[in-house]
C-alpha cells in the first residue's frame, strides 16, 4: 500500500430508511464483490439507489481496489470503471495500492492461500464474520528466482483477466441494445393501443394472477409482434423444450459429485451455476452408471425456475457427456443450426432483461416458466445478417491465439487483438485458462518452486 489505511478508506452506511426506488446516488454493497469474478458483480441487490443527501463521495475511479472485511471477509474487487455518485458500504475498504503492485496484489487476494490465511486469522461463529483490519497481517508470497519477470507475468495475465470481464458485460449489454434498437426502428405501422383483458382472453391463458394483461407487458410484446418481419413461437421456429435429467436418488440411483473431472464422469450445467452473461461461474462432475440424458454442441440450457430464472447457455462444446437437471429446460433443434441457437438465447437474455420472463412465470418462490406458456412467447424474425451480427458478440469461432508465439514482449499487444473480436464464449473461456495459469503460479511462488512463462 502507498500508506497505511485510514477511516476515510473504509465506506458508511446510510440506514434502510435512505433506500428508495430511484437515484442519482447509489450504495455499492458486499454482494458486489464475488469469489468467481475480478471485477463488481453490479446486480440490483449489490448496488441500491439511496438519497443524494446521505451519500459521502469516495471517488470511485476505474482500477481501484476494494476488499470486504465483513460478511464475505477477504473478497476482494477491481473496479472496472469510474462509479461516479457511487458509495462503499461500511464493510469496504478502498486498498491505497501502489500502481505497480495492483494487478499482483489483487491476484493473490484472489487466491486461495490469502483466504486461509484470514479464516485462520478471524474468530468463527458469529452469523456474519468481521475482520476488521485482519487482511493486512496476511502474507503476500512473492517469486525468488527471476521475480521481476515473474511479477510482471501473473500481474499482465491479470490485467487480461480484468479487461475480459469487463468485455464481457459490455459485450452483454450491445446485445440487448442492438436487439432493442432493431426492433424499434423497424416497426409496422400499426400503433400500440392498451385494453383490458377480455373474457376470450382469459379464458386463452386460462389464468388470473398473472402480468399477461399488464399494460407494460402488452406494449413491449406489441413491440415484437409488430416487427416488420413478423414473429414466431419457439416450436414454429423448430426447436423442442424438454426438461433437463431428473438426479434424484429414486430416479437414477447413487451419484459421485465431485469438482475435478474424471474419466466417464458427466459434465454437469446447473442453471444455479449461469450467469447473466451466459457463461458458466462454477463446473461440477458427476459420477454415475448409468446411461442419462446428455445434450449436445448447440443445445440450449435455460434455468426455468427461482428468483434468478432466465439465464441461459448454449453448449458450444463437442462433449457428449454434458447434462443438466430437471430445473432446467432443454432447447434443441433437429437441424443444429448453431446460429440460430445463439440467435434465441440472446433474445431470452433481452425478454429477462426487461422483466417479461418473470410475468410469463407462474407460481411462488420465484415461480416457474412452465413448457406449456412457450407457445406464447414471440421471437422476432430478424433477417440473417442481424442475427449473424449480434451471434459473433456471443461466440466468434475466429478469435484464437497463436499461443506459441505469446511472451512478456508481446503478449498485451496480442491479447488486444484477440480482445476486439472474441465474444463472450471466447472471452470466458480465456478467462478461466488464465485464472489457472494465475492459481497455478502463486501455488509455485508459495512452495519456493520454479515459475514457468507459459500463456
Amino acid at each position: 500500500l502507498n500508506r497505511k489505511l485510514t477511516n476515510a478508506d473504509l465506506g458508511s452506511e446510510v440506514g434502510s430508511l435512505s433506500y428508495i426506488d430511484k437515484s442519482t446516488h447509489y450504495f455499492l454493497r458486499t454482494k458486489a464483490l464475488q469469489d468467481y469474478t475480478y471485477i463488481p458483480e453490479i446486480t440490483s441487490e449489490s448496488m441500491l439507489p439511496i438519497l443524494p443527501s446521505e451519500f459521502i463521495n469516495m471517488n470511485l475511479k476505474k482500477n481501484d481496489i476494494i476488499i470486504s472485511k465483513d460478511s464475505n471477509i477477504g473478497e476482494i474487487a477491481i473496479l472496472d470503471k469510474d462509479y461516479p455518485n457511487t458509495m462503499l458500504s461500511g464493510a469496504i475498504y478502498k486498498l491505497p495500492v501502489k500502481e505497480e503492485w495492483r494487478f499482483y496484489l489483487l491476484s493473490c487476494i484472489k487466491h486461495q492461500l490469502f483466504r486461509e490465511q484470514l479464516d485462520s486469522l478471524v474468530p468463527k461463529g458469529a452469523t456474519i464474520r468481521h475482520a476488521k483490519t485482519l487482511f493486512l497481517k496476511c502474507k503476500i508470497p512473492l517469486p525468488e528466482k527471476n521475480s521481476e519477470d515473474i511479477i510482471k507475468y501473473i500481474s499482465f495475465l491479470t490485467e487480461a483477466v480484468v479487461n475480459k470481464e469487463t468485455l464481457i458485460k459490455q459485450r452483454y449489454e450491445t446485445i440487448l441494445k442492438e436487439i432493442e434498437n432493431e426492433l424499434i426502428n423497424n416497426q409496422s405501422q400499426k400503433k400500440f393501443s392498451y385494453s383490458l383483458p377480455t373474457y376470450t382472453d382469459i379464458i386463452e391463458f386460462s389464468r388470473l394472477d398473472t402480468s399477461l394483461y399488464d399494460e407494460y407487458f402488452q406494449k413491449e410484446i406489441f413491440k415484437i409482434q409488430n416487427y416488420k418481419n413478423g414473429s414466431h413461437n419457439i416450436y414454429e421456429l423448430g426447436f423442442v423444450l424438454s426438461r433437463g435429467q431428473n438426479l434424484q436418488i429414486s430416479n437414477i440411483g447413487d451419484s459421485i459429485y465431485s469438482e475435478v473431472k474424471h474419466k466417464n464422469f458427466y459434465t454437469l450445467m446447473l442453471p444455479k451455476f449461469l450467469s447473466r452473461y451466459g457463461t458458466i461461474q462454477t463446473v461440477e462432475y458427476l459420477g454415475n452408471k448409468n446411461e442419462l440424458k446428455t445434450l449436445k454442441y448447440g443445445d440450449l440450457i435455460f434455468g426455468a425456475e427461482g428468483f434468478e430464472k432466465g439465464r441461459s447457455i448454449v453448449v458450444l462444446e463437442n462433449n457428449d457427456r454434458v447434462i443438466t437437471n430437471i430445473h432446467g429446460i432443454t432447447i434443441q433443434q433437429k437441424e443444429n443450426n448453431i446460429t440460430k441457437s445463439i440467435f434465441i438465447k440472446e433474445f431470452l437474455d433481452y425478454l429477462r432483461n426487461k422483466k417479461l420472463i418473470d410475468m410469463y412465470a407462474v407460481g411462488g418462490n420465484g415461480g416457474s416458466l412452465a413448457q406449456k406458456y412457450w407457445n406464447i412467447i414471440p421471437f422476432p424474425a430478424f433477417d440473417e445478417t442481424k442475427e449473424k451480427e449480434l451471434v459473433k458478440l456471443y461466440h466468434n469461432p475466429d478469435a484464437l491465439y497463436d499461443e506459441s508465439s505469446l511472451n512478456l514482449d508481446n503478449f498485451r499487444e496480442k491479447d488486444h487483438s484477440f480482445n476486439e473480436i472474441a465474444g463472450i464464449y471466447e472471452l470466458d473461456k480465456t478467462v478461466k485458462h488464465f485464472k489457472s495459469l494465475i492459481n497455478s503460479a502463486i501455488d509455485k511462488i508459495a512452495n519456493s518452486e520454479t515459475v514457468e512463462i507459459i500463456f
